[in-house]
């Protein structure tokens, strides 16, 4: 393969234009094509990876697979609180069961570990979290709306074998997509890089 050429400028401009856009900013009711979806999986699946265990893996909720989540999410909140004695709350239950079907696709994010392969997991997490980045980057040059999320199932126990997780496997959150409902974006906020680097040069 020959050595491909890039535009460094194009480069900059799309990663220090990423941002998150959340629900109040997805246009409903008007899907995504399946063909962006793909090609952002794909994007994802270039992720740098240590002896290519490619560990990430993917479940799309889309159509009405968007209520079957919602649904699913939502009753387990309401077994969880009656299971605990925690404080069950209608709107959160509510929240749970609606959201997801405000975006064209939601995409659980997955780390399997692969058996023996003796890397440590938090390279595997690290892939997995590249992965999504390779995503949010290819959802922005597209000029959908998306974000990362870890709220709901992501770190309830009980939702583990629903997404065939064993052992150290993770689910590491959810990416929702969604057509934006503006063309602006808000200001990019980081502190000076100067701030956060050290150098050694002898």
């Amino acid at each position: 393969m020959a050595k491909p050429t890039f535009n460094p400028e194009e480069v900059t401009k799309i990663i220090r234009g990423r941002r998150s856009q959340f629900p109040a900013q997805f246009k409903e009711n008007d899907p995504v094509a399946d063909s962006i979806i793909e090609e952002i999986l794909e994007n994802a699946n270039w992720a740098p990876t240590h002896k290519l265990t490619q560990p990430w893996r993917f479940i799309v909720y889309t159509g009405a697979g968007l209520k079957t989540f919602g649904d699913y999410q939502a009753e387990m909140y309401k077994m969880r609180a009656e299971k605990n004695g925690t404080p069950f709350l209608e709107g959160t239950y509510q929240k749970f069961k609606e959201t997801p079907s405000k975006a064209s696709h939601v995409i659980a994010l997955l780390m399997k570990r692969t058996e023996g392969s003796g890397i440590p997991v938090m390279e595997e997490i690290s892939a997995v979290a590249m992965a999504v980045q390779n995503m949010y980057l290819t959802a922005c040059a597209h000029g959908l709306a998306c974000y990362w999320g870890t709220g709901g199932p992501t770190f309830w126990a009980e939702a583990r074998e629903d997404f065939g997780l064993e052992g150290e496997d993770m689910l590491m959150g959810f990416f929702y997509i969604a057509k934006a409902t503006s063309d602006t974006l808000p200001e990019g906020k980081r502190t000076p890089i100067g701030e956060k680097v050290s150098w050694v040069r002898e």
